[in-house]
C-alpha cells in the first residue's frame, strides 16, 4: 500500500509533530518510534509511563439482553456470567478448532459488551459477529467514532488519577465510563506491556486534546510499535498472525488459560463454540507441536521465521517473534516446537544464516509482569 491508501487514526499530524517515524501497519501509517528510539522508549514505558496511540484497533458494541449468550457461541469463554464493570480476553475459533482473531471483551452494564478486536482482522470480526449472532442482538461498529490510547507504566496511575481520582481504585481487567477531563471516556486497567496500565476509549473528536494533555504530564513520553512489540514479546503476549492464527488452536499456541472453567468439557456450559470437539481432543490427548518461550544462549538475535532443529539438524519447529529484550538485556524469542522438545530448558537450535545459534526453551513470561491487582 502507498501513503496515500493508508489509513491514518485521529492522532496522525501529532505524531508528525512529535518527529514520529512512520510505517505501514495492519493498513495504517502508523508510529513505530520517536526521537527518543525504541530502547529508550521500551525502558521509559516500564519505569515511568508511556503513551501509545492504538486507534487502529477496531472497536465494537453489543447490545440485548441476549449478547452475552449470543457472544458464547463463537468463543471459548464465559461472558454469561461477566460481571459489569469486568473485562476478559477472549479468542474467535473456527470450526476446525483455528484462531481467528484474540479480543477483549468488556461488560459495561445495561445489556452492553464492549469489544476491542486486532486491526488487521477488525473487518472480518465485524463481518463474523453480523453474520452469526446478527439476529440475536444489535452489533454496533466503533471504528469511526471512537479513537483508542493505552497509558502503560509504572507512573501510568499516578498520571491518571490526576484526571480522575477514581482510575487509582481500579484493579487489573477492570473497566468503568470515566470522563477526562470532561470527556466521557471508557477505561479499562489493562494493556499489552506486561505492565500496569490503563486503555482508554475516546471519542475521535476529543483524541487529540486528551493526548495532548497526558503528554504534557512529566512522567509521561510518546511510544512507537517498535518498543510496543518488545514490551509485548517480553512479557510472553501474542501477537495475532504471527505467534497464532487460524492454523494454530488454543492447545497448541498455548492459552488453554483462555478457555474458561464453564465452557471446558465438564462445565456449565461445555462447548457450543466453533471447534469445542477439536480441542477437547486435543486437550486430552496433546498436540503435535505448541508455542514456547525460547531464549538465544548467544547474543545472535533470532527472528520471526527462522527455522528450530534439534540436536541432529531436523527441523521441529519455527520462530514466531523474535528480537532483544531491553529489559532483560536480551535477545528472546517465541515458536512452536514439536511437544517433545517443548519442556522447559530443552535445548533447541535456531539456523541463523547458515549458523546454528543454540537457543533454551523458557518460560514466559521473560520479564515479570506488573498488573495491579489490588
Amino acid at each position: 500500500m502507498t501513503t496515500e491508501t493508508l489509513a491514518k487514526t485521529p492522532l496522525h499530524a501529532l505524531h508528525l509533530e512529535l518527529g514520529a517515524r512512520m510505517v505501514p501497519f495492519a493498513g495504517y501509517e502508523m508510529p513505530v518510534q520517536y526521537p527518543l528510539g525504541v530502547l529508550k522508549e521500551h525502558l521509559h514505558s516500564r519505569d515511568q509511563a508511556g503513551l501509545f496511540d492504538v486507534s487502529h484497533m477496531g472497536q465494537i458494541l453489543l447490545r440485548g439482553a441476549d449478547a452475552g449468550a449470543a457472544l458464547e457461541t463463537l468463543v471459548p469463554v464465559d461472558i454469561v456470567e461477566l460481571p459489569v464493570g469486568q473485562q476478559r480476553y477472549a479468542l474467535f475459533t473456527d470450526d476446525n478448532g483455528g484462531i481467528l482473531d484474540d479480543l477483549m471483551v468488556a461488560n459495561l452494564g445495561d445489556e452492553r459488551l464492549f469489544l476491542v478486536v486486532n486491526a488487521a482482522c477488525k473487518e472480518q470480526d465485524l463481518a463474523h459477529l453480523k453474520k452469526h449472532i446478527g439476529a440475536r442482538c444489535q452489533i454496533e461498529s466503533l471504528f469511526e467514532l471512537r479513537a483508542l490510547l493505552a497509558l502503560q507504566g509504572l507512573r501510568a496511575v499516578d498520571v491518571l488519577a490526576r484526571l480522575a481520582p477514581e482510575v487509582a481504585q481500579m484493579t487489573f481487567m477492570r473497566i468503568a465510563e470515566i470522563e477526562l477531563l470532561g470527556i466521557p471516556c471508557i477505561v479499562s486497567r489493562s494493556g499489552y506491556t506486561g505492565e500496569d496500565g490503563f486503555e482508554i476509549s475516546v471519542p475521535v473528536e476529543h483524541a487529540d486534546k486528551l493526548a495532548r494533555a497526558l503528554l504534557a504530564e512529566p512522567e509521561v513520553q510518546p511510544i512507537g510499535l517498535g518498543a510496543r512489540d518488545s514490551l509485548r514479546l517480553e512479557a510472553g503476549l501474542c501477537l495475532y498472525g504471527h505467534d497464532m492464527s487460524s492454523a494454530t488452536t488454543p492447545v497448541e499456541a498455548s492459552l488453554l488459560w483462555a478457555i474458561s472453567k464453564a465452557r471446558r468439557e465438564g462445565g456449565a456450559r461445555a462447548g457450543g463454540f466453533p471447534g469445542a470437539a477439536r480441542i477437547f481432543a486435543q486437550q486430552q490427548e496433546g498436540v503435535a507441536c505448541r508455542r514456547v518461550g525460547l531464549l538465544p544462549q548467544e547474543r545472535t538475535p533470532v527472528r520471526e521465521g527462522t527455522e528450530i532443529v534439534d540436536a541432529q539438524g531436523a527441523p521441529i519447529g519455527k520462530v514466531t517473534s523474535g528480537g532483544f529484550g531491553p529489559s532483560l538485556g536480551a535477545p528472546l524469542a517465541m515458536g512452536y516446537v514439536a511437544s517433545a522438545h517443548a519442556a522447559e530448558g530443552s535445548e533447541v537450535w535456531a539456523i541463523v544464516r547458515g549458523k546454528r545459534v543454540p537457543m533454551k526453551v523458557a518460560r514466559t513470561p521473560f520479564v515479570a509482569q506488573r498488573y495491579y491487582r489490588g
